[in-house]
């Protein structure tokens, strides 16, 4: 028994260091890679994809390092005090644990979208001359858009963005999810109010407008609402359309 905690005792300081050092890695590997990201929207993605993931990865590494390393810094030899300390780091864990979880998935987002939203509108530029590219309305960006992608809108199942470059007709398109992203629940303010399903009670036709209702849930309170949105009538007949401008071209999709 007294040789194995002696040899714990030894190695201890150097697993701590380990989970440590394998915690502040994935942070490091995290902001290496983001940074390669050249694209505003690449960077967009690559956060959505992967920032609270390597961040909850990150902070449970170093929440075991702690707990290791508390059970490393007094020799102690009773095995009652042993279990105690042991028990007592695995519960300070798990209470760390949960606090950064929360943190990330019901705070985190607030300071995320806001990063978000500026890597999104923040002005692009023609990567062969380097003029300004102008975001467009959503009136003027319906030219630049198939008609596949215009329903893809009116449905509120995806967004896109149109870019254009008055000078020289130059256009970049980007595609974002749009149910991506959690909105304030009016009911407790958290930023985990998302949509749940969709439900197209009325058709659109060549003559009127469709309904489609979208149904809300939050993931923290569980406040629920419905919410209804107007469908644009269908075009009866939809010309082929001529690609005049050879720089055109879609990017981001």
């Amino acid at each position: 028994m007294e040789t194995a905690l002696q040899t714990w005792y030894q190695a201890g300081p150097y697993v701590a260091l380990a989970a440590g050092g394998t915690g502040l890695a994935i942070l490091l590997y995290y902001i290496v890679r983001l940074s390669t990201q050249k694209e505003k929207k690449d960077k967009y993605d690559f956060i959505i994809r992967n920032e609270i993931d390597m961040l909850w990865y990150s902070a449970l590494a170093l929440i075991a390092a702690a707990a290791v390393y508390a059970n490393t810094i007094a020799l102690e030899a009773e095995p009652l005090w042993i279990f105690t300390r042991i028990f007592v780091s695995i519960m300070f864990g798990i209470i760390l644990g949960v606090i950064v979880q929360n943190l990330l998935k019901f705070y985190y987002p607030f300071y995320i979208e806001k990063r978000l939203k500026e890597l999104r509108y923040s002005p692009r530029i023609n990567p062969s001359n380097g003029n300004l590219m102008k975001l467009l309305s959503e009136e003027e960006e319906d030219v630049h858009l198939e008609p596949g992608m215009q329903a893809e809108e009116n449905l509120h199942a995806i967004d896109y963005d149109v870019w254009l470059d008055e000078a020289t007709g130059f256009t970049r398109i980007e595609k974002y999810d749009g149910h991506l992203h959690a909105l304030q629940c009016p009911e407790c303010n958290y930023q985990t109010f998302k949509v749940k399903r969709e439900e197209l009670v009325l058709a659109p036709t060549t003559s009127t407008e469709g309904e489609l209702v979208k149904h809300y849930c939050c993931a923290y309170c569980d406040h629920r609402s419905r919410k209804v949105f107007k469908v644009a009538r269908l075009e009866e007949e939809v010309a082929p359309r001529l690609v005049t401008n050879p720089q055109h071209r879609i990017a981001g999709a």
